[in-house]
């Protein structure tokens, strides 16, 4: 089978992109869900480029999964993914949450966390991934 790391991170690229747009028109509970699909599928590209398959959505496993061997997935890193992780689900449907729509819970300033902490994913990745 081919080798698609670059096709993983460009479509992490493409959804980052996606978060900053849906965070520049007010849909905080999008935005954060892009987030975490960049983060995601960026280290998906990590997984691919390792020869290694990588299934699931957790970035916090999928961060994990590539430790100890590489460098820079320190305790930081790890709570990024744990901050991710939990806009996977709740985001998206209305039983994630007690009541009322995703769209009435997530505001500005969690969504610029979740695009912070997706954008500093990438840029791990893009530093460990061959140019």
């Amino acid at each position: 089978m081919a080798e698609r790391s670059r096709d993983w991170f460009r479509q992490a690229q493409a959804d980052l992109r996606h978060a900053r747009h849906a965070l520049a028109g007010n849909h905080h509970d999008w935005a954060c869900f892009a987030a975490q699909q960049a983060a995601e599928k960026a280290i998906k590209a990590v997984h691919a480029v390792r020869g290694q398959e990588a299934w699931g959505h957790s970035v916090t496993e999928l961060l994990d999964a590539l430790r100890p061997n590489e460098a820079g997935i320190d305790a930081a890193m790890l709570d990024r993914g744990r901050a991710l992780d939990k806009l996977y689900v709740p985001t998206r449907y209305p039983n994630g949450l007690p009541s009322g729509a995703p769209t009435d819970y997530y505001t500005r300033a969690e969504a610029e966390r979740a695009i912070a902490d997706a954008e500093a994913v990438l840029a791990w990745c893009e530093g460990v991934l061959p140019r």
